[in-house]
């Protein structure tokens, strides 16, 4: 059950992080003027357009989900973890960033940019925690041999 939860989770960042990356990369100012859709626009109040910049983290987000999406793909235990620290150091990162600067916004943007940002590294903590094997009950029998030589 936690690698198929493992393995849902790493690969919904890993498609944010597509999407988020293809729309930015290859239209930048589509992204930069419409970013999250639906009539809102997150990055536009937060400055002025630059192309470069935009560009910049559309490629970012894509190979952050190259990367991703491999982990999701093996589930090799490093490379899950070191790609679950990543989203946590840049969502964290980037969602303390906005917090920070909500002035451009109306309230319930800068309440869904911050919520929304913060789900990221939050879920990629859980995530990471999945990697770590589960405790045993005290008192739960194991399947290490006994220290008798097998006999009681």
């Amino acid at each position: 059950m936690r690698e198929t939860v493992l393995r849902i989770g790493v690969w919904f960042l890993g498609l944010t992080a597509l999407m988020t990356g293809a729309w930015a990369a290859l239209a930048p100012r589509a992204f930069y003027d419409d970013f999250p859709g639906f009539g809102r626009e997150w990055v536009a109040p937060d400055g002025p357009y630059n192309e470069h910049l935009v560009r910049d983290v559309g490629e970012l987000y894509l190979a952050l989900a190259i990367v991703t999406i491999a982990a999701a793909i093996t589930l090799s235990r490093p490379l899950v973890r070191a790609t679950l620290v990543a989203w946590i150091v840049s969502g964290a990162l980037h969602a303390v960033y906005h917090a920070r600067n909500t002035d451009p916004f109306d309230s319930s943007d800068a309440v869904a940019i911050v919520a929304s940002l913060a789900l990221q590294p939050i879920l990629a903590a859980v995530l990471l925690y999945l990697t770590f094997p589960a405790a045993e009950p005290a008192g739960a029998p194991t399947n290490e041999p006994s220290k008798s030589g097998g006999r009681s």
